[in-house]
């Protein structure tokens, strides 16, 4: 019997919507891959936390690490702490750092469970910070607690670096000096200021084509301590540039949510690996489909991931800092979690249409475990919000 709902449309009516068929996707990946697929994980929120969710976050830690295990279960990795949707935007550096402890735990034992943890300088008083030997010290700081707790490292972009430096040598000499005393090869995040505003000239220049020569640089006189680079700027022609340019120790990760299928599947010069926010929404379909591309069934991998484009693009959509709305609201579509509550009250980040063109999206791409719960979920939440039919 077909699943029907109603839904709110652009024209403010409200329009019955048919689901389709659920894909059904494995829930396992036996296959090994011949891609590093990491899923930038979300923070599954304690709704009955007695707290200010603007102030204060609240983590349900078991569903949390749960998710996690169900990444692994797929093949994927986890890159922990690490994106603008948690550090700055609701955990704080000791809050993160309680995160990355309990997965880095969780993960030691499990054969293939892959983490990787966001070190930067979020801890630092951005009014207070005037020096680049403060920034250097920060990432110091955040690198050896990670480490001390048996992590690897992302080495994340700094708003402090920012404010304080003066010119790319300035990032040369925090990079190759943090660089030379991380315990295992890291990632470096290049993130856009799409993603986070404050980052806007990130490597001493807006220039992008001079940013990219700096960071190069750094990269590649650095390559025995790097793992790889995840560029972020929503450029895909930027990051083949980049990718191409590359040491050839060092893997690119691609940050891309609107193109990552085609980065990944690569050229005949090359291809990305993935550090992406949307494989946490898109985890059954993102395993399957890397499994086919290890297999080498290039085509099932374009069948599989070319629907999932539409809805990680609109899941990303300017401002795309409020992007984990949506991969959380999928969560609880799926039935990850039993409530729509987030860290920093971020559930009120998108909305209403925006949260029914992703429930739309998402059914056309197969992504719905459950059709049955996931348009039951959706009605409520339709419903509280003043939708219905």
């Amino acid at each position: 019997m077909s699943i029907i709902l109603p839904l709110p449309i652009a024209d403010g009516r409200v329009a019955p919507y048919t689901l389709s068929t659920a894909a059904h996707f494995p829930d396992r990946t036996t296959r090994p891959l011949n891609r590093v697929a990491l899923a930038a994980a979300h923070v599954v929120a304690d709704p009955a936390a007695d707290i200010d969710p603007w102030l204060k976050a609240a983590p349900d830690w078991e569903r949390t690490i749960a998710y996690r295990t169900y990444l692994w279960d797929l093949g994927l990795g986890v890159a922990e702490a690490m994106d603008t949707a948690q550090r700055g935007m609701g955990l704080d550096w000791p809050m993160a750092l309680e995160l990355i402890k309990r997965s880095v735990a969780a993960a030691r034992g499990r054969d293939g469970a892959v983490v990787f943890s966001g070190a930067g300088t979020d801890h630092l008083d951005l009014a207070a910070t005037q020096s680049v030997d403060q920034v250097i010290d920060a990432y110091e700081d955040q690198i050896a607690a990670i480490e001390a707790v048996g992590g690897r490292i992302i080495l994340m972009a700094s708003r402090a670096l920012v404010r304080v430096a003066q010119s790319a040598d300035d990032y040369a000499r925090v990079y190759s000096q943090v660089l030379r005393q991380v315990r295992e090869p890291v990632i470096i995040h290049w993130l856009g200021d799409m993603f986070d505003p404050a980052l806007a000239g990130y490597w001493g220049t807006r220039d992008l084509d001079q940013a990219m020569d700096t960071a190069l640089a750094i990269i590649n006189g650095s390559a025995a301590k790097i793992d790889g680079v995840k560029i972020s700027l929503l450029d895909k022609d930027r990051e083949i540039a980049m990718r191409r340019r590359l040491d050839k120790r060092v893997k690119m990760y691609t940050g891309d949510d609107f193109n990552y299928a085609e980065l990944i599947a690569g050229d005949s010069q090359g291809y990305s690996h993935a550090l992406l926010g949307i494989f946490d929404a898109i985890a059954p379909a993102a395993a399957a489909g890397l499994s086919s591309l290890a297999s080498g069934d290039l085509a099932r991998f374009h069948a599989i991931l070319a629907p999932t484009v539409p809805l990680s693009r609109h899941i990303f959509r300017a401002p795309t800092q409020f992007y984990k709305t949506g991969v959380v609201f999928m969560a609880y579509l799926n039935g990850h979690q039993d409530h729509f509550t987030m860290i920093g009250g971020q559930e009120s980040a998108r909305s209403t249409l925006h949260l029914a063109e992703l429930f739309r999206l998402a059914d056309k791409a197969g992504l719905f475990r459950d059709p049955e719960r996931a348009a039951a979920r959706m009605k409520a939440v339709m419903a509280v919000r003043g939708v219905t039919g």
